[in-house]
């Protein structure tokens, strides 16, 4: 079983510190989200968030720590070239002394790229581009030299020096919902981490929040599963990753009853929907170690990630880990 942070709207020096506070409590895994801007359900956002590019944190983190695996959650595929990525995680994974894992998303913000201008087409040709982009860049870490001509991107004789120290290449985590995504997953990733689908609409909705269920989510992975077959890969080698956007440890079961009954309120759920929601972890320590082992055991999950949008601090780092995650 692995643990992860994702860091997030924090100083630089607030990264390297927490990074290093959660190392020593035993996380396995620290991850940056790729935003310009941190957008929450129905594009909430804050305009002065904290959105520091996300590979310069990711190597400031890793010559910061020593054991813990240094990655995204994820890189938004739209912002680089494949070649580009490519070589900035080559980079990472030389800085981290082979820590790096490959977070990799079609991007699905849709508020940044009406901001910038930077082209956002329709969610069928963002997977298209991914597809293809995660071709380039196995090819790139693997090979002496890659010539690939795909619609969106074209290779000739390209070259990448130094290779990745992990081989025969870095672990892949592929981010996402949709049914198009799922399969690009199950073509690439080492693990896949499963969120709301927001390709489509480009923007976290409600409405998907509230169809994140344990049923769904299940089903979800039995897709990625029988894609994997498909593709002629093994099931099992594919690891499945809950990313855990709201977290509260509470002091008894009547505070966990009253806080899954706010919440829920604002997502339109029942509260034993809210308890169960892949989206949310809410109980005493002992209920939440009960809910991720029955996670675990029901759907198969094997990494845990905790979003910390909302702040978090080295205590509460350590509190999570020592009262909740070291027991599960």
């Amino acid at each position: 079983m692995e643990f992860g942070l994702q860091l997030a709207n924090m100083e630089p020096a607030r990264f390297r510190a927490i990074a290093q506070a959660a190392e020593g409590c035993g996380y396995d895994l620290i991850v940056f989200a790729d935003h310009i801007v941190m957008e929450g359900p129905e594009r909430q956002y804050d305009p002065h968030a904290l959105a520091y590019d996300p590979i310069v944190i990711a190597a400031t983190v890793a010559d910061a720590t020593k054991k813990v695996k240094i990655g995204h959650l994820v890189l938004c595929n739209l912002f680089r070239h494949p070649a580009i990525t490519a070589q900035s995680l080559v980079a990472l994974d030389h800085i981290s002394g082979g820590r790096m894992i490959a977070g990799l998303g079609t991007g699905w913000t849709e508020t940044e790229f009406q901001m910038t201008g930077i082209p956002f087409p329709p969610i069928v040709e963002r997977l298209e581009m991914l597809d293809e982009a995660l071709a380039c860049i196995t090819s790139l870490w693997q090979n002496e030299r890659t010539t690939f001509a795909g619609r969106h991107y074209q290779l000739r004789d390209a070259i990448l020096w130094p290779k990745p120290l992990q081989k025969p290449r870095p672990p892949i985590i592929v981010g996402g919902g949709g049914k198009g995504l799922l399969r690009i997953a199950a073509k690439y990733a080492d693990y896949v981490n499963i969120i709301p689908d927001a390709g489509k609409r480009g923007k976290i909705s409600l409405d998907n929040v509230k169809r994140m269920t344990d049923e769904s989510f299940r089903a979800k992975i039995e897709f990625v599963r029988a894609e994997a077959k498909r593709h002629r890969r093994d099931p099992g080698a594919i690891r499945f990753s809950n990313f855990i956007f709201t977290f509260m440890i509470t002091e008894s079961k009547e505070a966990t009853r009253k806080t899954a009954e706010m919440m829920a309120a604002g997502f339109g759920m029942s509260p034993e929907a809210m308890l169960q929601s892949p989206m949310s972890l809410i109980g005493t320590p002992d209920e939440c170690i009960a809910e991720l082992k029955r996670r675990a055991q029901s759907w198969g999950v094997t990494q845990f990630i905790f979003a910390t949008m909302m702040g978090i601090d080295e205590q509460q780092a350590r509190r999570l880990y020592e009262n909740v995650l070291a027991h599960v």
